[in-house]
């Protein structure tokens, strides 16, 4: 795994954190746009986590060949899910997008007994995930009132 792959990751946990800020401390009207700010950015990350699959389906040797539906599956169903939570009140959909987050890493780390996820990306994924669920349940929290 490249070193690029983890400071580029961990960068990419700074626009959850950035805009819970800003909903959590910000001004109040700054609120409703943060949080729209958070959903969307999960929005792109978890439809760029199932684009992950295409890209390992598509370069996938010939006898992995069986897991190719799935792996596609694996890549539409989450760019799905995360239009499905930004029509959805924030306090919902933010939530459905840190558990769709969550459920993605886990659905990668069945794929990974298979040999099917590079160990190290699994890794990576799983404490990226964290970050980004946890900044998405914060704006969850921050939207019910707890901020």
């Amino acid at each position: 795994m490249p070193s690029s792959a983890r400071w580029l990751g961990a960068a990419g946990l700074l626009p959850f954190y950035l805009t819970l800020l800003a909903a959590w401390a910000g001004p109040a009207e700054w609120r409703g746009i943060a949080l729209f700010a958070l959903a969307t950015y999960g929005m792109v990350i978890l439809s760029f986590l199932g684009a992950v699959h295409w890209g390992l389906a598509l370069r996938a040797p010939e006898a992995e060949a069986r897991y190719a539906a799935p792996r596609l599956g694996l890549g539409v169903l989450p760019a799905l899910i995360a239009w499905a939570a930004l029509m959805l009140p924030p306090v919902p959909g933010l939530s459905m997008l840190a558990l769709a987050i969550l459920a993605t890493a886990a659905a990668e780390t069945l794929a990974a007994r298979r040999g099917l996820v590079p160990p190290e990306y699994l890794r990576l994924r799983w404490a990226l995930s964290l970050g980004a669920a946890l900044a998405l349940l914060g704006g969850a929290a921050t939207a019910a009132g707890g901020g």
